[in-house]
């Protein structure tokens, strides 16, 4: 058997045993609507669409919070059901049940009941709950505990219940911080428009001659936007066949005979009065829909009723019930309706004026609710929302809801202002560029080193205006950047619960960044997970700043780590937990702290599931981060880069390495190449390629390094061997993983520790010898150890610190320990727990 409305198969013997909704009732058995969070369209191999349940031939849209994959033109169909990952002002629950999600999962996935296989490639089959992850076949799910424990992953999830955002007016993409910019792999030409694209694949239906394909409207909004389905039916039918065909087409379970089929041209289609043209009653004309001259499209019109029967759901009132049904007729307006629905929840003895009626449209993108004014007829209103669209009354749902005076709370986090200023200057900034009234906007937080505040607004419209405003707005030649941030009630964090920060840099490892920020926002809350090219480290810092414990992970290269790093030490004084672990996952070229913390030498694909469950049982280790002091006595001729801008003294921070000479004139080089064709650079391979080339081409150049500086360590003045590079380094790999200092034993120098408070420092003779330390077949040339290091400059020298290179202007260079050590999570040897 197949099901007419949703493509369902099953076999005669199995049908008593079918469990799944169909796809027509599925929105009246949604618990709380929560909006999806559609990206952009992509082409997603041996996927299925949760809501016709064919396969993803076409470009297709996927929810970026959770496993809901769906055609374009099935789209508005689908259910508000997504996760519910924060808490927006009306729930107050602490108890979370299982997110059930049909299919999409992999052929080897075993139920969690039954321990037989239970996923497949070939059909949409099986569960899985989206915050704990257990699996079970549709039969069995329903006899697994509905509370779910969020389960191996619970102490690294930050809980909905602790999480607030406002997001009424704002696109699920805002509220999640999710780039509308990154496009997944489509063609140019894959412009997908509303329903018609998707409802070409039926024509093929009718190239059978007895049958003929009809355009369906649903109501004037689809006749507006020109979105109709299609439908094939034999050319010779019944009306009734036709409707029945036609509500089908729109996932509608209704009884046909309560709906009319009405009919227009192509150019009464174009007209605005299309609809008021053809409100007449057709009944004399519609005993057989085709006659002579077939019309090219026809809009579906409910019959009008006497009275109806509606749900009314008791929202977030604990009464213990789902919803109460209800008789209303033409003299029922929203003042009776709360009146009859009070004594059926138990609240007879309370006061009408305390409730409202709220009309709920749970669509797929955006949940919209409208409080309907007390004198309004319910079946009015009933008969506008079907004129609208038959499909938006399949959506729509009742809420009473008492009154309370809720008070709106938006956090917008604005960046990319002058550093430095005072909480009334940004005020006065923030008004004369973006015009903000003071009288429901604030200046909550400030971070004056990084030129950024944290606004509090109290309405939504003005919140949106300005989320919206900030984007085009640029202050001395710099964009402003904004991030919706939510709120973590830190008091309601479990005690034993360490949520994981989690930053990517999605332009790290070869756009790898993509895929993994998208893994993450579903195994995680997508509220701790923070993508760096908006903002930077600072939004997500902040979002945690009143969290008692948490760990830090960072996707992305040295570089991006050191960022983080930096950020971390600016704000260090502002967060409660201000000594966080932080876990890196290597994504960037050389990734030598990734290597050093057992991390790995870059990531190559592995399961961002076991990559969060080797983070929870990391082992915290200490590092020393060292400042470097540069005092030019004259500004560099072309500085390179803003580190070499003439406004002496400078300060940059030191996590892996710094070098003088061959080492960071081989870095500038590459940065230069870099800068030049960015979109070349996005893998591995490529980078190290550039860098082998930019070698070859310094191979005979000499350089007598150690005539153009001078080197004291702890107040003693060293004399240098005839060298082309110096290395100053406080972790033991250097150029993708080769060991610089070596492991030879020296009397003269204590081991090397990443944890010991002193650097090495290390001569390396020419770009033939660095290759020979990259091969392992040397080591450098041992020349100190130690904690407070002077570089006098005589002429302008290449310098990179950490792989960032700049030419630095003559002067003095003072290398220095940075104030507290900093925690990192080093990856444990054992073998994970099960």
């Amino acid at each position: 058997f197949i099901s007419a409305v949703c493509n369902f198969m099953s076999h005669e013997k199995c049908l008593k045993n079918v469990k799944i909704p169909c796809s027509c009732i599925a929105p009246s058995l949604v618990r709380v609507p929560v909006a999806h969070c559609f990206g952009p369209p992509g082409h997603y191999k041996r996927k299925f669409c949760t809501v016709c349940r064919k396969s993803l031939d076409s470009p297709a849209f996927r929810c970026e919070v959770c496993e809901l994959h769906v055609h374009a033109d099935c789209i508005l169909f689908a259910c508000s059901d997504c996760r519910q990952c924060h808490q927006d002002g009306h729930q107050d629950q602490d108890t979370y049940h299982h997110h059930w999600r049909e299919g999409n999962l992999s052929s080897s996935a075993r139920c969690e009941v039954c321990k037989k296989t239970c996923g497949s490639s070939e059909v949409l089959s099986g569960m899985r709950c989206e915050w704990c992850g257990i699996l079970a076949h549709a039969a069995c799910y329903i006899i697994v505990t509905p509370e779910c424990t969020f389960g191996r992953l619970r102490n690294m999830i930050l809980p909905p219940s602790c999480v607030q955002l406002f997001s009424r007016n704002f696109s699920k993409l805002h509220c999640f911080r999710v780039s509308e910019n990154l496009q997944t792999e489509t063609d140019e030409d894959d412009d997908v428009d509303g329903l018609t694209l998707g409802s070409a694949k039926d024509i093929q239906i009718s190239t059978d001659s007895s049958k003929q394909t009809l355009k369906i409207f649903d109501g004037n909004d689809a006749v507006k936007r020109n979105q109709f389905r299609l439908i094939s039916v034999p050319r010779i039918a019944k009306n009734e066949d036709v409707v029945e065909a036609a509500l089908r087409a729109y996932y509608i379970n209704d009884d046909h005979q309560d709906y009319e089929l009405q009919t227009f041209t192509q150019q009464a289609l174009l007209s605005d009065d299309v609809i008021n043209r053809n409100d007449a009653a057709e009944d004399s004309n519609l005993s057989s829909v085709f006659r002579e001259s077939v019309p090219e499209a026809w809009i579906i019109r409910a019959k009008p009723k006497e009275e109806e029967v509606i749900r009314i759901y008791p929202a977030w009132l604990k009464v213990g019930m789902a919803y109460v049904s209800l008789r209303v007729n033409k003299d029922s307006t929203t003042q009776t309706v709360i009146k009859e629905v009070l004594p059926l929840l138990g609240r007879q003895t309370e006061c009408l004026q305390n409730f409202k009626l709220v009309e709920v449209l749970m669509g797929s993108k955006q949940v919209q609710r409208m409080v309907l004014d007390n004198q309004e007829l319910i079946l009015n209103r009933l008969k506008d929302i079907r004129k609208t669209s038959i499909r938006q009354m399949n959506q729509t749902r009742f809420y009473i809801v008492e009154n309370s005076k809720s008070v709106v709370r938006v956090h917008l986090f604005v960046g990319g202002l002058p550093p430095q200023l005072s909480p009334d200057e940004y005020t006065n900034i923030l008004k004369d560029e973006l015009a903000i009234k003071t009288n429901v906007v604030s200046v909550s937080h400030v971070y004056q080193a990084q030129g950024a505040v944290v606004l509090e607004i109290s309405c939504f419209s003005e919140a949106e205006r300005i989320y919206m405003l900030v984007k085009d707005t640029t202050i001395n030649d710099k964009p402003l950047n904004a991030a919706v941030i939510p709120e973590v009630l830190a008091s309601k964090i479990p005690q034993n619960c360490c949520p994981l920060l989690v930053f990517v840099n999605p332009k790290s490892g070869g756009l790898k960044g993509r895929d993994l920020l998208y893994s993450f926002r579903k195994l995680l809350n997508p509220h701790q997970v923070f993508e760096l090219t908006n903002g930077g480290p600072l939004p997500g810092f902040h979002t945690f700043s009143k969290v008692p414990s948490f760990r830090v992970l960072v996707c992305g290269g040295d570089g991006t780590v050191g960022w983080v790093l930096g950020a971390l030490e600016e704000i260090r004084h502002k967060l409660v937990c201000s000594e966080p672990s932080v876990a890196i996952l290597p994504l960037g070229t050389g990734n030598d702290l990734g290597r050093v913390l057992r991390w790995g030498a870059g990531y190559s694909g592995e399961d961002p599931y076991s990559i969060l469950v080797s983070v929870d049982e990391a082992d915290d280790v200490l590092m020393d981060r060292w400042t470097i002091l540069l005092d030019a006595e004259e500004s560099a001729e072309g500085g390179e880069n803003g580190l070499a801008e003439p406004e002496p003294p400078k300060i940059v921070q030191m996590n892996n390495y710094c070098g003088l000479g061959i080492d960071a004139e081989l870095s500038l080089d590459f940065h230069h190449a870099r800068e030049e064709e960015p979109g070349k650079f996005n893998s591995r391979f490529h980078n190290k390629g550039v860098y082998v080339k930019v070698g070859l081409q310094k191979i005979s150049h000499t350089r007598n390094l150690h005539k153009d500086i001078k080197l004291q360590v702890d107040q003693h003045e060293v004399e240098l061997p005839s060298i082309e590079g110096l290395i100053f380094i406080n972790i033991p790999s250097w150029g993708s993983g080769a060991d610089l200092w070596g492991s030879d034993n020296d009397n003269r120098f204590e081991k090397p520790r990443i944890d010991d408070g002193l650097l090495e420092v290390v001569g390396v003779t020419g770009v033939v010898h660095m290759g020979q330390v990259q091969g392992g077949f040397r080591s450098g040339i041992r020349i100190a150890q130690g904690s407070y290091f002077r570089v006098t400059l005589l002429k302008p020298i290449p310098v990179q610190v950490d792989g960032e290179p700049w030419i630095q202007a003559p002067g003095q260079i003072i290398i220095s320990a940075a104030g507290p050590k900093v925690h990192m999570l080093k990856k444990s040897k054992q073998k994970q727990k099960k």
